[in-house]
């Protein structure tokens, strides 16, 4: 990787490899931000890129912005080339459309996001506010060299959103839907917490599981085999064939992050008269639980809710885990507790009359983003306050 000189003190450049800044470089770096969480860490990303699922060859070239004072890595943006919108979670086939249909390219883009993972958390990391400053200023200034039309940051924090508005990025508004753990002693205490409608419903799909005669077992990353995976590689495989669509990530990632991140990694297996039939992943840090993938190979009703919900729920109380995100979207989930949290991406275009009209459009998308976040708040699946 070679390094150019941006001031007195402090160096640029680019890796289109992490293998050019070194683990202990990287995951050093990212304890200076509160903000980071595992799909950050060297051994997460390490995976996407090594197993070929994020690489050039799938559209997702790697080119780390990163900032060196010495020998010493101080501020970095994982970043991509991309060729596609593709496993982004943020849409904007549109504008690439609308740019094709005035003769203009939008492709290839920039992209600061952790790929297939719409996880917020720290895209611009950086020891303190100078080199964040040089990061996004130098963000800006390689987005405007003419190589490409635009740069996307995809779901940074609260903090960062602000940082991002303030250097002259448009900020477009989303939905999750996210469980908050009131420090339960069980899953009945939760449940106790609901509407009487949302608690029966629940205690009503729990039991025909349970009549169906499905056990779960909950497996620890270190425990892990390679049947396990295996297996969950299948389930994985036949959620995305249900869906008419081809999976992003391979077996090697799967094995790979079993491997190098244990530690973060609790899979959830049903199984029915001896046999698993459907899987779940979690990817968990000290305060959080992420809902990664699920899948299943036979289908049963209400499997789903339990597998990849309420089983997962259930972990998060007996572990004192505050927040479990359910992964994109998905208004069914507040009928299982979980509530609509706002998230954000941060975009800068190039072209000045395309980046108005974006800008007009976040603008009408934003207002009704908010009436709907209004009417989903309206619409609390727990008991009001009297």
């Amino acid at each position: 990787m070679e390094l150019v000189s941006i001031s007195q003190y402090y160096r640029m450049g680019f890796a289109s490899s992490l293998s050019d800044i070194g683990q202990e470089q990287w995951d050093n770096l990212l304890k200076s931000d509160p903000s980071t969480n595992p799909f950050l860490s060297y051994a997460f990303l390490d995976a996407l890129h090594t197993s070929g699922s994020a690489a050039a060859k799938t559209g997702w070239a790697p080119y780390f912005l990163t900032i060196w004072q010495d020998k010493t890595l101080v501020g970095a943006c994982p970043l991509y080339q991309k060729m596609h919108s593709y496993g982004e979670y943020v849409f904007d086939w549109s504008w690439a459309d609308a740019y094709r249909q005035h003769g203009l390219q939008y492709y290839p883009k920039l992209l600061s996001a952790i790929p297939f993972t719409p996880v917020t958390g720290s895209r611009i990391i950086a020891s303190d506010d100078i080199v964040r400053n040089l990061l996004l200023e130098n963000l800006k200034k390689i987005t405007r060299s003419g190589n490409f039309s635009s740069c996307h940051i995809l779901f940074p924090d609260e903090n960062q959103i602000i940082q991002l508005k303030n250097a002259g990025f448009m900020i477009r508004a989303g939905v999750q839907f996210h469980w908050q753990n009131d420090q339960y002693s069980d899953f009945n205490g939760f449940l106790n917490t609901l509407s009487k409608k949302k608690r029966k419903n629940i205690r009503a799909e729990r039991k025909k599981i349970q009549e169906l005669g499905i056990a779960f077992s909950h497996v620890q990353g270190k425990d892990a085999n390679a049947d396990d995976w295996l297996f969950f590689k299948r389930c994985y495989d036949a959620t995305y064939e249900n869906h008419h669509s081809k999976p992003y990530l391979n077996l090697e990632f799967f094995t790979q992050i079993g491997r190098t991140m244990p530690q973060h990694i609790h899979l959830i297996f049903a199984i029915k008269d001896g046999r698993k039939i459907a899987a779940s992943l979690l990817i968990f840090s000290s305060n959080k639980v992420y809902g990664r993938y699920w899948g299943c190979v036979e289908h049963y009703p209400c499997l789903h809710f339990e597998t990849a919900y309420y089983q997962a729920i259930e972990f998060c109380i007996r572990h004192h885990i505050q927040t479990f995100e359910g992964g994109a979207q998905g208004e069914h989930k507040m009928a299982r507790g979980f509530l609509p949290q706002k998230t954000g991406s941060a975009h800068f275009l190039t072209h000045p009359e395309f980046s108005n009209a974006v800008a007009h459009f976040l603008q009408r998308e934003t207002n009704g983003i908010e009436l709907y976040l209004d009417d989903l708040n309206e619409h609390t699946p727990y008991k009001q306050a009297t």
